[in-house]
């Protein structure tokens, strides 16, 4: 008979890397000081609205991980996904003021926060829809991180 894995135990272990993720690396896949709010502190608005040649800037790239996770969310829990634009974001999205930068930040960190707290709530997990929709918000996060990453390296200082 195959062992199973408590879902608390697969919980714990998105959290780890939502956290490596997001907040801080405890040594999973990245470099100490490259998790998204480290990378994003030492950014900008200016920063965060360069253009980088035809790519979107940095501020879409924050904006739509924002979006992501509040549509994975609604996923999650079997809401309505009528509303989901995936385009609306890259083409709308591109420059930032000091003030709309520090409010995009803090939109993200309350949404990633939320997020973080459904984990606790594992226990009451109805199935599969659940676990892909947190794989893919650890994913897809790691993926729009490392965006961001090679796009600092064109920043003007």
């Amino acid at each position: 008979m195959p062992k199973q894995i408590p879902i608390t135990e697969v919980a714990r272990g998105f959290q780890f890397l939502l956290v490596e993720t997001f907040e801080s690396v405890r040594g999973a896949y990245l470099d100490k000081g490259t998790s998204l709010f480290e990378t994003l502190a030492d950014i900008s608005a200016a920063g965060a609205s360069q253009p980088m040649g035809d790519c979107a800037t940095i501020a879409a790239h924050v904006a739509h991980v924002t979006y992501y996770l509040r549509v994975l969310e609604d996923r999650m829990f079997g809401r309505d996904l009528s509303y989901v634009d995936w385009e609306e974001i890259w083409g709308t999205v591109s420059g930032v003021t000091e003030a709309e930068w520090e409010a995009m930040l803090a939109d993200l960190r309350s949404t990633y926060e939320r997020i973080k707290g459904h984990l606790d709530e594992a226990e009451s997990w109805g199935g599969i829809t659940e676990l892909s929709s947190m794989l893919g918000i650890i994913a897809h996060s790691a993926y729009h991180l490392g965006e961001i990453r090679q796009m600092t390296c064109h920043l003007e200082a």
